[in-house]
Parts: structure tokens; C-alpha cells; sequence
């Protein structure tokens, strides 16, 4: 199983074979959960209920496995569907539950993954397609990064040509991603993703990061003179201007459309890699922008440059750099601010395994999957203790990927090895237990048609 659950006690002597034929009963609300792991009916063997569950919070569950059938419990829908992928997990091959009992909860609220849709478009259905491999190992955040210097990747209304040249032939990195998400198919998106517990998390970057905007409407320069398109990887040259109106009319716009798209409670305003931005001028723009997403009913997420700000209570900060001291996030974490901990260093996906892997960069060093696994997000940063941690989440930037085969190669097994570290209980993770377990899902990947990358830290059956 990945993540390992919290608590296990086995019955070794005990099985319970289940099929798409046994009965399943599970309550109205969790009908849909109850889905696909066998026949639903008023009764049978397998039994989902909604109940109080001691404790374990609103994902955690209770599953007990007997000769006679499979209990079941939790509190909210989403404990229900955590515990339904533990099950999967465990009837994966031919169908023999193993006897016991787990008692499982998350040990961070916030568990995430982030995909770039800026400097390569993936299609609606290509993001369906990765939230149905996210959920195996119980990620619960889904992050888009849907603007950047290289493409705008939603619709807006009342600025169409944020679509039409930012979405259009010839963006993306090397020109080679062009598409974008209509506000239809992002709703779509963000309701499938919902129906598996999985909350969207967009983002439009700014101040920096904003060539494509730039190119569409150039009034938001600094001159009001026409800009180029970038399609190369360079960051740190664009900026909106802090000291135009025009700038908050556009932001405004921008950032009410989405909240209005979006019935998460989070909305990511980036705010990193503002190198063409001065401090002053950076501090000016989120004093007015910071407040906007409460103002809709949304907390603000920023990269962690934006904890040199005043920021809002309720305001997040996602800390990414491979530092091992931050004062500025340490200072926000004493204030109550909570962090999201995805230092690029150990979680982004975008990394090379080795040397030789064809696609990623290594900026941030390499990062084999032990690397990946092996570290504790209470401990990373000295004055971010585990009560300020939200969670942890994996970034995966899309300037080397051309379709989702790259996507999955970047991800899997990484991402399980995340997925861990932010559910499991610190005293239940070991690597030399994940790397076994890891090894199972293999032949798992092979027979869906994920294309993992073979790491040799994993002594994978034969093919």
C-alpha cells in the first residue's frame, strides 16, 4: 500500500475475496465512491458506511477486512474514497484481501500536485486522465499554473486576446503547446476533479511571468509599446507595472473570473521569480493584489518571494527554493501564516532522475526517487514546525514535456514517494519499505499503459 496507513494490524490467517459481482452497500452520499468495486445493493459483504470514526478527521477511515467481508467506515464521503483506493490498492491481481484491520488519517491537510499548463497545453481530458493516477496514492490538491511569459491558458472574459495569443499556434516552449481551456472546460475540469475529492488550486502568475499577457494587451506595459512573444525557458524579464491603474483594473478582472470558476477555497497569485520587478514596486503591487482573492471569498497562495510583504491573515506560502533557511517564511510561519512545502530540491517532478534521464531539468540538482522520499517537511526549514506545515505539494513545470508520456515518466514512482510524505506518520515511513512496495505497482503501471520511468533504485519484477 502507498501511502503506508497510519495504523495496521493483521490477520494473517484471514482472506476475503472480492470481485466486480460481490455486493456493495454504501449510503446515498457515497454512492458514487461505493462505484466500481462490485455490485451496489441494500446489503452484501461489502459494507461503506458514514459514521463517527474516533477521531481520525474528515479523510481518515477504518477498513476491517474478515472472512465474511470488508467494513468500511468514516466520517465524510472523502475518508470513504481514501479508504476505497486502500482497498483497490490491496485487491489489485486477483482480488484476495488480506485479513485485518486499518485505522488511517493524513498527517497533512494539504496534499498537492502542480501541473503547468503555461509552457505546454494538456487537454482536458489529458488532465482528467492525470487526476484518475493522482488519486491512487490520495492526493488531494490539484495546482495549474495557467499563465506565463510562454502562454495564457484560460479563457477570460472581456479579454480575448489573452486566448487568442497566448493559447494560439506557436506558444509554449519552442512553440510547441499551443491550446488553451475554455472557462466551460475548466468548470468541467474542476467538477471532476471534485467528484474525487480532489480540490483545484489555479494559478495566474504576476507581477513577473506575464509576457503573454503583455503581448495580448500592451497597454499594460510600462510604455504602452508592443512586447514580442517568448517561447524560450529565460524567466525573470517580464513584469506588470505597479504604478498604472490600468494594472488592477486588469488583475481585478483576471482574479474575480476565476474565484467565480473556482469553489475551492485557495487562489494562486504566484509572485515568484520577479527579477525586473523593483522590491519597492514588488511590495506595492501585492499590497493591492494580496487582499483581492479574500475579497472573494478565496485565501491567497503565493510562491514564497510574497512573505516579504505584509500578507493577509489567511494568506499561504508556498516555499520552493532548495534553501535550507528562509527568515522571510520562518517570519511568516510565526505570524500564523501556514506553508506549503515543496522544495525543488526533493518534490519537483520536473527534475532529472540521473544524469542520463532524456527530459527535465537539473538546476536543482537531481532527484532520484529516494531523494524524493527521504525527508521530513516538519523539519525542512528551522522555523516552520509542523503545526505551520499545511501540507506538501509537487510542481511539475513543463518546459522539457511534449505530451502526457512525459508527464507520467516525470511523475511515476516520484510521486507516490510525495504522496507519502504527506500522509504517512513520520515514524511509519521507511524507504527500504517503499521501495518494495513501489516495486508492486510496476506491472500495475505497465498493464494501464503508464509510462514510468524504470528507476534502478527500485528492483522491479520482470517486465
Amino acid at each position: 500500500m502507498i501511502p503506508a496507513p497510519a495504523l495496521v494490524v493483521p490477520e494473517p490467517a484471514v482472506t476475503f475475496t472480492i470481485s466486480p459481482e460481490t455486493a456493495v452497500s454504501a449510503p446515498p452520499a457515497a454512492a458514487a465512491v461505493a462505484a466500481g468495486l462490485g455490485s451496489l445493493a441494500d446489503d452484501g459483504p461489502v459494507r461503506l458506511q458514514l459514521t463517527d470514526t474516533d477521531g481520525l478527521g474528515p479523510e481518515g477511515y477504518r477498513l476491517e477486512i474478515t472472512a465474511s467481508g470488508v467494513s468500511l467506515r468514516a466520517a465524510e464521503p472523502a475518508g470513504l474514497f481514501w479508504g476505497v483506493q486502500t482497498l483497490r490498492q490491496l485487491a489489485a491481481g486477483d482480488g484476495v484481501l488480506p485479513g485485518g484491520v486499518i485505522e488511517d488519517r493524513p498527517r497533512f491537510a494539504y496534499r498537492g500536485a502542480m501541473l503547468d499548463l503555461a509552457r505546454h497545453f494538456f487537454t482536458p481530458a489529458e488532465i482528467k486522465a492525470h487526476v484518475d493516477l493522482l488519486v491512487q496514492f490520495k492526493i488531494n490538491h490539484l495546482h495549474l499554473h495557467l499563465t506565463d511569459d510562454q502562454g495564457w491558458r484560460l479563457e477570460i472574459p472581456g479579454w480575448p486576446r489573452l486566448t487568442e495569443t497566448g493559447g494560439g499556434p506557436g506558444t509554449g516552449c519552442d512553440g510547441a503547446g499551443p491550446g488553451f481551456l475554455t472557462l466551460a472546460e475548466y468548470s468541467d475540469v474542476v467538477a471532476y476533479a471534485a467528484q474525487r475529492f480532489v480540490t483545484v488550486v489555479p494559478e495566474i502568475d504576476m507581477p513577473g511571468h506575464v509576457n503573454a499577457a503583455l503581448v495580448a494587451y500592451p497597454e499594460l506595459t510600462a510604455d504602452g509599446q508592443p512586447v514580442p512573444p517568448r517561447t524560450d525557458a529565460e524567466v525573470g524579464y517580464s513584469s506588470l507595472v505597479a504604478g498604472k491603474e490600468e494594472t488592477y483594473a486588469f488583475v481585478e478582472a483576471v482574479l474575480k473570473t476565476v474565484a467565480d470558476a473556482t469553489p475551492g477555497p485557495y487562489l494562486h497569485i504566484g509572485g515568484d521569480e520577479c527579477l525586473s520587478t523593483s522590491a519597492e514596486d514588488y511590495r506595492t503591487f501585492l499590497a493591492r493584489v494580496l487582499p483581492l482573492p479574500g475579497k472573494y471569498g478565496k485565501r491567497a497562495v503565493g510562491w514564497h518571494e510574497i512573505a516579504a510583504a505584509d500578507l493577509p491573515e489567511g494568506t499561504v506560502v508556498q516555499y520552493w527554493r532548495p534553501e535550507e533557511q528562509n527568515p522571510a517564511v520562518d517570519a511568516a510561519a510565526a505570524a500564523g501564516r501556514e506553508v506549503i512545502m515543496s522544495p525543488a530540491d526533493r518534490v519537483y517532478l520536473d527534475m532529472k532522475y540521473d544524469a542520463s534521464t532524456p527530459i527535465g531539468l537539473d538546476w536543482a540538482g537531481l532527484v532520484p526517487v529516494e531523494r524524493a522520499y527521504d525527508w521530513d517537511p516538519a523539519r525542512r526549514l528551522p522555523g516552520v514546525p509542523e503545526e505551520s506545515v499545511l501540507g506538501v505539494a509537487a510542481p511539475l513545470w513543463s518546459e522539457t514535456l511534449r505530451g502526457p508520456a512525459d508527464v507520467q515518466f516525470l511523475t511515476f514512482p516520484r510521486l507516490p514517494a510525495v504522496a507519502e510524505v504527506g500522509w504517512s506518520p513520520q515514524e511509519r515511513r521507511s524507504w527500504a519499505s517503499f521501495r518494495e512496495r513501489v516495486a508492486a505497482f510496476g506491472p500495475r503501471w505497465e498493464a494501464a499503459g503508464v509510462a514510468y520511468f524504470r528507476s534502478p533504485e527500485i528492483d522491479w519484477p520482470a517486465s
